[in-house]
């Protein structure tokens, strides 16, 4: 039996029910939209509320331009032409203070290298380089200095360090040839054994200035390092030369303006780890706002560094990211001040710094545990305020 027609009233009916159906299928699918933006937008300000966007990513030309030597002066290859963002990926380092072996560590190292480093790894691992200033002799050999303290440790160090996440090394500190030339060979030695890149030591001269290269989501990066505190004594003998081993020394500021001025000529993301400061202070010293000036001018985009054994502000200069002092990391600590660790987490593109983070650790036992909660944000604000005396930017 056909169905009756339907009157105008009924068919008007039945096309507004539609429309509120459809109207209110809309909004439902709006809120949830909106919910999961929401939550995801919570998750992105909770993992980056400590992070610090580099002001510099817009700095003028003048400010971003690479000092580069005459090919024809220096005899060097042209350099490859690439912009300032290089592949245009973002690469991730963690920089991270002073390692040593010495007791307490030396126990733990002894009886779990893998474990040395273990509560603070996941620090590390999440980032495409590693790097720490690696404060000992790699040696069971040599002659020890004579000063106040000398540190060496065994080979496993290195396993300590690989699997607590670390790529790369500086050696050129005050305790990098605290066992003499004989020390270091065995350091270096180490080392390769190991995989492990070292930088700010070698063989003679150019060894010791030279950069380790590498090659990550297509950017070119150029890492060295060099240290501006030698004791007295002994700046001559441990200075590597022509023929001679040693370190990359800092004191001899034209040949390490020289080393970054080559190895901006073929990086796309140049790093400078220095050995400076004034132990204990929380301040820069005139030698090193001095320096990391000129490292800028001659091309470095991260110059970060150690010694100080509590942490130094960092910040801009320019369009270079500045960290004066990175304090304790795997170190004993006989204070409150020198328990004071983290790791600074710094996000660059090519030339651009795109942002900086300081993720704080407590030292106990020799050994950076990460903070969390309170601890750790009242640590990021402290470490901020350590910006005050360095003249430089956040």
């Amino acid at each position: 039996m056909p169905r009756p027609a339907l009157t105008r009233s009924e068919r008007q009916a039945r096309r507004d029910t539609r429309r509120r159906r459809a109207r209110r299928r809309r909004v439902i699918a709006i809120a949830v939209l909106a919910a999961l933006v929401a939550a995801a937008l919570a998750l992105a300000v909770r993992a980056a509320a400590d992070e610090e966007p580099a002001q510099a990513a817009a700095t003028t030309a003048a400010a971003e331009a690479v000092t580069r030597p005459d090919p024809a002066r220096s005899g060097a290859p042209p350099p490859t032409v690439r912009g300032r963002l290089g592949s245009g990926k973002p690469v991730t380092f963690a920089f991270a203070g002073d390692v040593h072996f010495e007791s307490p560590i030396r126990e733990r190292l002894a009886s779990s290298p893998a474990s040395v480093l273990g509560p603070v790894s996941p620090l590390l691992a999440d980032a495409d380089i590693a790097m720490v200033n690696l404060e000992t002799a790699v040696t069971e050999r040599g002659t020890p200095a004579v000063k106040a303290f000398v540190f060496r440790a065994p080979a496993t160090a290195f396993s300590a360090l690989r699997a607590g996440g670390v790529d790369v090394v500086s050696v050129a500190n005050n305790h990098g040839m605290d066992y003499g030339a004989e020390g270091l060979r065995d350091t270096l030695a180490a080392g390769r054994r190991a995989g492990m890149p070292i930088v700010g030591a070698g063989a003679d001269d150019e060894r010791a200035y030279a950069p380790h290269r590498v090659t990550v989501k297509g950017q070119r990066i150029a890492i060295l390092g060099a240290t501006q505190v030698l004791d007295d004594n002994l700046v001559s003998a441990w200075t590597a030369g022509p023929g001679k081993p040693g370190l990359a020394s800092a004191k001899d500021e034209p040949r390490l303006l020289r080393a970054v001025r080559e190895a901006r000529r073929t990086s796309d993301t140049l790093v400078v780890f220095l050995h400076w400061g004034l132990e204990l202070s929380s301040c820069p010293m005139s030698s090193q706002t001095s320096l990391a000036r000129k490292l800028a001018k001659a091309g470095a985009d991260v110059v970060v560094g150690s010694h100080a054994h509590v942490p130094v502000g960092g910040g801009m200069l320019g369009g270079t990211l500045v960290s004066y002092g990175l304090g304790n990391f795997v170190f004993y600590a006989s204070r409150e001040a020198t328990t004071r660790s983290g790791v600074l987490r710094v996000t660059v593109t090519g030339r651009r710094v795109d942002s900086y983070r300081w993720r704080p650790a407590r030292i106990s036992g020799g050994i950076p545990y990460p903070l969390s909660d309170s601890e750790r944000a009242q640590a990021i604000a402290a470490w901020r305020t350590l910006r005050a005396c360095t003249n430089l930017r956040p």
